[in-house]
């Protein structure tokens, strides 16, 4: 962090101040009265003493010092109000109580908008008049807007009930004497440490660690969320609390540095320890006075201001912001190491004294034994151990062997071990990086039939994989600013290989079935492994980083023991693996070009299997919530049609013969119907229609237009929801208008739907049947279709012109609260080469409500025919994809035409919404016939 050269602020004089105090309580009659003279005395000082903390952060960068500047800041408003009162208000009582801090204000450590925990302890024959007093100083603190928890008891009270509540015992572990009688509080701490401490360290001890397992267990058990919780979260400042608490409970010491005393900790371990504390603090603090308020979630709209404030500068390949996330997650996993070495070390200590403990801690009771085949290590209660301090110094390829081992015999690390681990990282050299055997354990590590993902992240966690593989090092604790990615990079890489041995190992089917059903005929099981686990193994650079992670590859694989024909294979996966999902998202799977293009990207089955299965691995790591059955579905489509085509299976049939075969088979399908009327209704689609619709579809929406016609409805939606694909499709059937899709889209964001995939085809009678595909909201369908209906009524309502568009809109804006924390410049693609019918726009920039509507109202205003689209959002970003042509039907061609559409379509996404909203339909259509006597000229497809 870099110090800045802000001086300081001046604290605020307390004995001045006491004295101005004490001379207007003496002046003021009432007890009402003197405490409303006092308050705004005392909340300039408390705001003078915060403004003083604030601006020695801002100065030298220490949060301890800040958090400690701030405590004493409570202390002496404390103090001086606790004078008042016990010697102008209610006189005599001063030897009737004391007030002691608890908590983290026990340790003399508060964070801006902390809660003040108090202790009043009260004589055992305290008079009435105290309890008035402690209220009067609780009035105080509240009247200045602080939140105080406090609790009002005796020694023995206090002794009692810390007996049977861990809660209080851990407070009172923390009692830090303020003011008032301190034979009070000594007496508490003396006997607090005689009558509850002895000999309960193993039962305290088992409940700190299990409250933090199940802290870390609702916070997502992993230190690497891109949004951590800098208080509660894993890694963050609780977890050094507990540490705390423990060493304190155990050793009996005040301060953690007696830790290395002990030999507990190293010197380079406490430095560690200090270095995590106050960097934790400096964030905390920073994100208080930047809210005004405790809040504990490094949110993306804060990280950008606490990144400035701390000093951190951007640099080739990584923002400012990044740079800053990057050190915080290592400062996460500094905690973690913590942890495992205080905790190896109170086992160690307690594995004669309290079994309890062990059995916490170690959980196995056994004897240590030899493990066969490998005098290096043994098992100690169902862990593998060193069999001597020299295991790693004598030969040091025996780290990869240590986590080999524990693989293959399925043992947990033991803590003492780790720890030589940790400290023997500097023997991993040039040499061990290219030792034939290091490199043949390791991939044997990452193609485990067990659980390969859990090996990895502890090789990760004790530094080994970053060392071993440096490009690996240098993704460690990466984030990447954006709302798609819930994980570091590295933690988003040993996820995608826990997801590729659950589809090894067959779980998961009813998630994705296809890739569980390829995996067992994919024969170069170790290629997809490695791909998997490199394939962002570059982010964070200047070049792209598929490209960049290509060439990693490229010089690892020989050395990990792949041939050429295996590394081509790994390289070639790594440079594409983002081919197939922004294939399947954001391209027409109807329109043959599609296919073909990505046929001649993939050329072989083998690659094909691979890509879908690496892709699967890719999206499902990306964080929860973000892998559903719609994007499952679609690289489903993807992967059999491109099957087909490689195998020769694509069908060459004339299109017109198809088109005609598709007919005859819905008009088999229509039972019940005479055969006039299903003559009558084949003839209402066009050949688009036809050959890319399901057949169970295309009855479905037969007997929805023959219902709306009987019962003379111009204007009728139906609704229908997929719970495996995590989609609802609300199918609409309206007279034809340049600007439906624009006002279907329109509505549907006034509704707070996020359209997925939009299917649009025109009857030869001039209506239109659009399909709008929305993201599911709701687990339960029958929740889900009742807000199917309501999005529907929404779009009918708005197509009757009942609603008027801008203003709906304009409503769900205003709810949703705004965030210029991102920016996605906006650009604009023309290609007529992905499309032999259609020239495709593509338009990427950053989300907001009613963009869509926007864009599409634009597409109407340059007098081109949107003939289907592809939604994809990815986090903040949007990148929609729309097939269109002129209104004759053509392909954009003219380089001046191409280039106004550019230039209108930015001008659309650069607008502020409240602008561009004014701009859109009001959504009235005028009625026309339900049925037309000849077909229009122009039709979309």
């Amino acid at each position: 962090m870099a110090k800045h050269d802000t001086p300081d602020a001046t604290l605020p004089d307390f004995k001045a101040l006491e004295a101005e105090c004490m001379s207007i309580v003496q002046k003021t009659g009432k007890v009402l009265d003197k405490r409303a003279a006092l308050l705004p005395l005392l909340k300039k000082a408390s705001a003078d003493g915060r403004e003083a903390a604030r601006q020695h952060l801002i100065a030298n960068g220490s949060g301890i010092a800040c958090a400690e500047m701030i405590s004493d800041v409570q202390d002496k408003l404390i103090t001086l109000v606790h004078r008042i009162v016990v010697e102008t208000v209610y006189e005599g009582t001063g030897s009737e109580f004391a007030v002691a801090a608890v908590g983290g204000y026990g340790r003399s450590t508060l964070a801006p908008g902390s809660d003040i925990d108090l202790l009043f302890l009260l004589s055992a024959k305290s008079c009435p008049n105290a309890n008035k007093a402690v209220e009067f100083l609780l009035y105080i603190l509240w009247d200045l807007g602080f939140k105080v928890g406090h609790a009002t008891r005796t020694v023995e009270e206090c002794l009692r009930l810390s007996r049977t509540d861990m809660t209080i015992r851990t407070a009172i572990l923390e009692t830090r004497f303020i003011c008032g009688e301190v034979l009070l509080v000594s007496e508490l701490q003396k006997r607090f440490d005689s009558e509850v401490v002895e000999k309960t360290a193993h039962e305290f001890i088992a409940a700190k660690l299990a409250e933090r397992d199940e802290r870390h267990r609702k916070a997502g058990d992993t230190r690497y969320l891109v949004e951590p919780n800098v208080k509660e979260g894993k890694g963050a400042l609780r977890d050094l609390h507990t540490l705390f608490w423990i060493a304190k409970y155990y050793y009996h010491i005040s301060d953690p540095a007696e830790l290395v005393k002990l030999g507990v900790l190293s010197r380079q371990e406490w430095r560690m320890f200090q270095k995590s504390d106050d960097f934790l603090w400096a964030v905390r603090c920073h994100m208080h006075f930047a809210t005004g308020k405790p809040e504990e979630r490094l949110s993306f709209d804060l990280q950008p201001e606490i990144a400035q404030n701390l000093g951190y500068h951007a640099r080739p390949g990584l923002s400012a912001v990044e740079r800053f996330m990057k050190h915080y997650f290592h400062v996460a996993k500094n905690v973690g190491d913590l942890t495992r070495i205080i905790c190896a070390s109170l086992e160690e200590k307690q594995a004669k004294a309290a079994p309890g403990l062990t059995a916490v801690i170690g959980r196995f009771a056994n004897r240590p034994r030899r493990i066969p085949g490998t005098p290096e290590f043994i098992e100690d209660k169902g862990r593998i151990a060193l069999s001597g301090p020299d295991v790693f110094t004598r030969d040091p390829i025996n780290i990869m062997r240590f986590f080999y081992v524990a693989d293959l015999h399925a043992l947990e690390l033991h803590p003492d071990a780790l720890k030589a681990v940790t400290r023997s990282l500097p023997l991993i050299n040039a040499d061990f990086r290219e030792n034939e055997e290091a490199n043949r354990l390791f991939l044997s590590i990452l193609t485990s039939k067990r659980d390969p993902a859990l090996m990895l992240i502890r090789l990760n966690e004790a530094g080994v994989l970053g060392k071993f593989i440096p490009d690996f090092g240098r993704i460690v604790s990466m984030m990447q600013f954006n709302m798609y990615h819930h994980y570091t990079v590295d933690e988003h890489l040993i996820r995608s290989v826990g997801v590729l041995a659950e589809i090894d190992q067959g779980k998961h089917d009813e998630i994705h079935p296809l890739a569980v059903k390829l995996m067992p005929s994919i024969e170069e099981r170790t290629v997809l492994f490695v791909a998997v686990l490199l394939h962002d193994v570059a982010k964070g650079r200047q070049e792209d980083h598929s490209i960049a992670g290509a060439k990693v590859a490229r010089k690892l694989c020989p050395r990990l023991g792949l041939n050429e024909k295996q590394t081509e294979l790994v390289v070639w996966l790594i440079e594409q693996h983002l081919l197939m999902s922004m294939v399947a998202q954001t391209r027409d799977l109807n329109d043959r070009k599609t296919i073909t293009d990505f046929a001649e990207k993939v050329q072989s089955l083998d690659r094909l299997r691979m890509l879908l299965v690496l892709t699967v691995c890719d999206i499902r790591a990306v964080g929860p919530g973000v892998w559903n059955g719609w994007k499952g579905q679609l690289l489903r489509t993807l992967y059999y049609e491109t099957e087909l085509l490689l195998s020769g299976g694509f069908s060459e049939s004339p299109r017109k013969e198809r088109a005609k075969y598709a007919a005859e088979q819905l008009a088999a399908s229509l039972s019940g119907w005479s055969q006039k009327d299903q003559k009558t209704y084949t003839k209402l689609h066009y050949q688009p229609y036809l050959l890319t619709v399901s057949l169970e579809d295309q009855v479905r929406h037969a007997n929805f237009i023959r219902q709306a016609d009987k019962a003379g409805q111009v204007l009728a939606t139906m609704v229908r929801s997929h719970s495996f694909h995590a989609i609802t499709e609300i199918t609409v059937l309206a007279p034809d208008h340049p600007r439906l899709l624009s006002i279907i889209a329109g509505a549907c964001a006034a509704a707070g739907a996020n359209i997925a995939d939009a299917q649009i085809f025109t009857t030869t009678d001039g209506r239109a049947l659009d399909t709008i595909l929305i993201n599911r909201e709701f687990d339960i369908d029958e929740d889900e279709m009742r807000r199917g209906n309501t999005i529907s009524k929404m779009i009918e309502d708005v197509l009757a012109g009942k609603k008027r568009l801008p203003e709906v809109i304009a409503t769900r804006a205003k709810a949703k609260k705004k965030s210029k924390t991102f920016t996605v410049k906006p650009h604009v693609t023309i290609a007529n080469s992905l499309s032999n019918k259609f020239t495709v726009v593509e338009v990427e920039c950053l989300d907001r409500i009613g963009l869509l509507a926007e864009v599409t109202a634009a597409f109407s205003d340059l007098s081109l025919d949107i003939h289907s689209a592809r939604i994809t959002t990815f986090g903040e970003k949007v990148i929609d994809t729309f097939y269109v042509t002129d209104l004759v039907g053509q392909k954009i061609t003219n380089e001046n035409r191409q280039a106004s559409i550019v230039t209108r379509l930015k001008a659309v996404m650069n607008e502020q919404s409240d602008d561009a909203r004014g701009k859109m339909p009001s959504g009235v259509l005028p009625p026309v016939p339900v049925k037309s006597p000849s077909p229009p000229k122009k039709a979309r497809a």
